[in-house]
């Protein structure tokens, strides 16, 4: 039988977890639809502390809009004091062809900041036909961009630590 040298997985669904514990997170917030993205941010602030990421090591950045956030994310990244970011926003459908713009354009901009940076970035840009679906999502969502974060922080450190 083969042996393969693993990572572990880290279980961030455990009420003690403290996985984040040291970690450097940088958040960066469109201010545009700002009951989801208040929202968003509440819940993802929420969520790296009871994963043990202390006040002190959460940056916030807020910026204007969806295609904003990418530019910010990018300074933070240059900036190596971020173990892991985070990108919040909210785009929902109009009756232009502007949803699809920055839909695509965020979400695309967004990665390439990643995997040029080699900085893991959890996307968290809500995309919804109305309010309601982005109210709807924003607690789950935001929550969810925290555990990401982190869980990507922390293989990353651990890819890095079997070199």
């Amino acid at each position: 039988m083969a042996h393969y040298d693993t990572i572990p997985e880290f279980d961030f669904s455990t009420p003690d977890a403290q996985a984040g514990a040291g970690r450097r997170i940088g958040i960066v917030v469109a201010r545009f639809n700002p009951d989801v993205c208040d929202g968003l941010l509440g819940a993802c602030v929420g969520e790296l502390r009871r994963l043990g990421v202390a006040d002190a090591d959460i940056t916030i950045a807020s910026v204007p809009g969806a295609l904003e956030i990418p530019l910010a994310l990018l300074t933070m990244a240059h900036s190596r004091r971020f173990d892991a970011l985070i990108a919040l926003g909210a785009v929902i459908r109009g009756e232009t062809y502007h949803f699809e713009v920055v839909s695509n354009d965020s979400c695309r901009a967004v990665m390439e900041v990643q995997l040029d940076t080699g900085v893991p970035i959890a996307n968290g840009i809500l995309t919804t036909e109305d309010d309601d679906q982005a109210l709807a999502r924003m607690q789950t969502k935001g929550a969810d961009c925290a555990r990401v974060a982190v869980e990507m922080a922390t293989l990353l450190r651990a890819l890095e630590n079997k070199q």
